[in-house]
């Protein structure tokens, strides 16, 4: 009884916090805070906590507290992480060192910019490209896709955004023009639909210097995404398919297609018609 009263008593946590204000600072400072953490409270739980009962002046990013929209993403204990998403319990230290994202210029305190992100991923075109825009324009129907051909991209299409993988490529650290592993793999996750034409568009910015063949293959970005996408698995798999294609080895194929209405079907023998509408049209 007195072990299970144990776990369920709050333990005093230190958080360091990298604080910077670019319009007042000259660099970055650490602050220490103490707050009692509860079984279960996340990172970005005492964040809120701290922000609330302690200094209203600290600034950090947060949306869902679910892990779905990618906005806490920060370096935790030296790892990019979702905040809402690393229970304190999990980091194993008495210590929570908090900073923002690598990589990126910092807007306030935990706050990064992710314009540059965000940039590069329109860049490479981030849509479907098909020739029949008026059909994307004005749709009339769905387009034909199967299991297997929504199994090609479906990994890469949970990417939530977040940046963390940005910040822990090294290759983008020192590298301005690589594009990084969040836009390639979402440009790979496009090429890969059956439903998209857009390869022949999207290869004149990956044949270049902010394409794939600047990645060392790291794999950093697979280790820390929150999602299980793997960039670096789709930056492999694109520089495979734009190494067929420079050899001619890379088979053309048309988008798909609108689906097709189904033949008028034919109630079996014996079966009887449905029952009267009760409900009005």
């Amino acid at each position: 009884m007195n072990e299970r009263a144990d776990l369920q008593a709050p333990k005093d946590i230190t958080y360091r916090v990298r604080r910077f204000r670019p319009e007042e600072d000259q660099r970055p400072t650490w602050q220490t805070y103490r707050i009692a953490c509860a079984p279960g409270m996340t990172v970005l739980d005492g964040l809120w906590l701290i922000k609330e009962t302690m200094d209203p002046t600290l600034a950090f990013r947060a949306s869902c507290r679910m892990g779905v929209c990618g906005s806490c993403g920060m370096l935790v204990n030296g790892k990019p992480r979702l905040a809402c998403n690393t229970q304190i319990a999990e980091l194993g230290s008495d210590i929570v060192t908090v900073a923002p994202l690598p990589n990126f210029d910092i807007v306030r305190d935990l706050v990064p910019d992710l314009c540059s992100m965000f940039d590069r991923h329109t860049a490479l075109k981030p849509f479907l490209i098909r020739p029949d825009e008026q059909e994307q324009e004005n749709p009339r129907g769905e387009y034909q896709q199967t299991t297997h051909d929504m199994e090609e991209y479906l990994q890469f299409s949970y990417c939530i955004k977040c940046g963390c993988c940005m910040a822990a490529c090294p290759t983008l650290a020192t590298d301005v023009l690589f594009s990084g592993p969040m836009p390639l793999s979402q440009a790979h996750r496009y090429n890969a639909d059956s439903r998209d034409g857009g390869f022949d568009v999207r290869k004149e910015v990956l044949a270049g210097t902010q394409g794939p063949w600047r990645c060392h293959y790291a794999g950093e970005c697979a280790r820390v995404c929150p999602k299980g996408v793997d960039p670096a698995k789709a930056i492999q798999w694109m520089k495979r398919e734009m190494m067929a294609d420079l050899l001619g080895r890379r088979a053309p194929s048309a988008p798909a297609g609108l689906v097709t209405a189904p033949p008028a079907a034919k109630p079996r023998p014996g079966i009887p018609p449905a029952p009267a509408r009760t409900v009005g049209a």
